[in-house]
């Protein structure tokens, strides 16, 4: 038997293997995001924006797409996501210090200023999170405004 057919046998094994242990799903119930609304108070259009282009993967509960169910798709999403929540989670945001809230909304205007989030990976399958200009800067100006609450309360008495 030719080495190349050995390997192809042995991927196929794992692969198919692989399809017998996925990883553990990101799916929090109740108001996993509550805390952090309240506190922020985003506007509708920027909470739609939110919720199409961040809280799948900055989250407690993420909405899997169907190809979610074969590996080795099922461990790429899995990374981004722990990732993503590693980064910012919105679901820990009242667990957060006022000065780690101001900087995780400095870093979200960063990152969306610079284009890279929402993740390309991300858009190429979520239309709805494609975000227009005037969705960036609603994103952005809802931000710094926010930022605001928090340098406000990092000042000392």
């Amino acid at each position: 038997m030719k080495i190349a057919k050995k390997i192809a046998i042995a991927l196929l094994v794992i692969l198919v293997g692989m399809q017998f242990y996925r990883p553990e799903k990101n799916r929090a119930s109740g108001d996993y995001v509550a805390a952090f609304e309240k506190e922020t108070q985003p506007s509708a259009e920027v909470q739609q924006i939110l919720e199409s282009a961040c809280y799948d993967c900055h989250t407690a509960h993420t909405e899997y797409p169907w190809y979610n169910n074969i590996a080795p798709v099922s461990y790429w999403i899995d990374g981004h996501v722990d990732e993503g929540k590693e980064h910012l989670d919105f679901s820990e945001w009242e667990n957060y210090s006022a000065k780690k809230k101001d900087h995780k909304l400095e870093e979200l205007v960063e990152e969306v200023e610079e284009g890279e989030m929402p993740l390309k990976e991300y858009t190429w399958t979520h239309k709805e999170a494609r975000l227009t200009q005037e969705q960036k800067k609603a994103l952005m100006d809802w931000a710094k405004k926010t930022r605001a609450l928090y340098q406000i309360a990092q000042i000392p008495n």
